[in-house]
């Protein structure tokens, strides 16, 4: 296997070239690296770095006490950068015999034979023989089959990536219902639709086992879903968790959305505003999607680290921190075409709102989205008549 020296944060590994005259992804090539996930990957050092210091300080250890496992590490490059830059305890774990053997050459060269371990198992077999501080999950495509086992070993905090966006989406409708046992909508808010099914799911997988979990910083960013969530144990929470499911009412017709709680609810299939019929999608989360507090302690890391994608990872973690904590955005694009209308600067156009006492703010999910407690209808109002 022919490999190049790559660095990324701090670390420096050795990753496989791909084959000549094969396309990105690379999958032909024994070990899979993917260079367009740095991004993701310099997120999750800063993100494990906030909630690995916030663990020792509660339980008074050390870093290198807290456990963490790269369950699918492939070249090793995001275990290795959490091994060498954040100091705890890593294990490497790949099922392939060739990523194995360069996760131990990599282990060796950056000489992190005391923090870091290298294993070859399948990944739900090891996240069901161990259990570990952190578990980080980030398959190539949909992490449903893994998602049991990574909610009985995370102990404190789970991490997933799902790249699977089209299914996620509603893109897929089919394959999104088979993987995650719920309904999603194919529409302008659809990549905040994929992050809610996905924290459904990890909701529903982690109630099995009695445990709950607090999102902490969840984004869509590009083709992947990623999410930072806080494990809580007992019954107790668990029943809190689920309080939290629920479904979302959308009309294709006037785009009025309406949230309902709960797994077994009626629900008008018509909306309230202009009585067309309605699609509904869910079971989902309807939940905080991020903790304002975490999501500063993540923007310290990332400030003071050297990362090749901080500017980027301080633009999507600031917008994260920054929005209101309500179900589904509008687009602004799409309301100023419905009407008419040109559109203003975002500044402009979230000012008018601002003007009449709605909360709004913008998101990470696109340039032009945004959250308020306004109605879809409130909304036009307002636009039509400063027109």
């Amino acid at each position: 296997m022919d490999t190049t020296e790559i660095t990324e944060g701090t670390t420096t590994v050795a990753v496989p070239v791909p084959p000549e005259g094969v396309n990105f992804p690379p999958s032909q090539a024994p070990v899979f690296y993917n260079p367009h996930m740095e991004l993701n990957r310099d997120i999750s050092i800063a993100a494990t770095s906030a909630f690995a210091k916030r663990l020792a300080a509660l339980r008074q250890i050390s870093l290198s006490d807290i456990t963490y496992v790269d369950t699918m590490a492939a070249s090793g490059i995001r275990g290795l950068r959490i091994a060498r830059e954040v100091g705890v305890s890593t294990t490497l774990n790949d099922w392939s015999q060739d990523a194995y053997d360069l996760i131990g050459r990599n282990i060796k060269r950056n000489d992190l034979s005391e923090s870091a371990t290298a294993s070859c198992k399948n990944a739900n077999v090891l996240l069901h023989e161990e259990h570990f501080n952190i578990v980080d999950l980030d398959p190539f495509g949909t992490p449903a089959p893994y998602l049991d086992a990574a909610t009985r070993s995370a102990v404190h905090l789970l991490e997933v990536t799902a790249t699977d966006t089209a299914p996620l989406c509603g893109a897929h409708l089919n394959s999104g219902i088979r993987k995650y046992a719920a309904v999603p909508l194919n529409n302008e808010y659809h990549s905040e639709m994929g992050v809610r099914i996905l924290l459904g799911k990890v909701a529903r997988e982690l109630a099995k086992h009695d445990k709950a979990m607090i999102p902490l910083l969840s984004h869509a960013t590009r083709h992947y879903v990623r999410a930072y969530l806080q494990i809580k144990r007992g019954a107790k929470h668990a029943d809190k968790t689920l309080k939290k499911m629920g479904f979302i009412s959308h009309c294709p017709i006037c785009g009025h959305r309406e949230i309902t709680f709960g797994i077994a609810v009626p629900i008008s299939d018509r909306c309230s505003l202009c009585e067309n019929s309605t699609f509904i999608a869910g079971p989902l989360w309807l939940g905080q999607l991020h903790e304002i507090e975490f999501c500063e302690e993540v923007l310290e890391e990332i400030k003071k680290r050297s990362l090749n994608t901080a500017e980027k990872a301080k633009k999507i973690v600031t917008a994260c921190s920054h929005e209101l904590d309500i179900p589904t955005f509008y687009d602004q694009h799409l309301i100023c075409k419905d009407l008419g209308l040109s559109a203003s600067t975002m500044d402009e156009f979230i000012g008018k709102i601002e003007n009449k006492g709605f909360e709004v703010s913008r998101t990470h999910f696109s340039g032009t989205s945004f959250k308020t407690n306004a109605n879809i209808s409130q909304i036009k109002r307002i636009f039509s008549s400063t027109q």
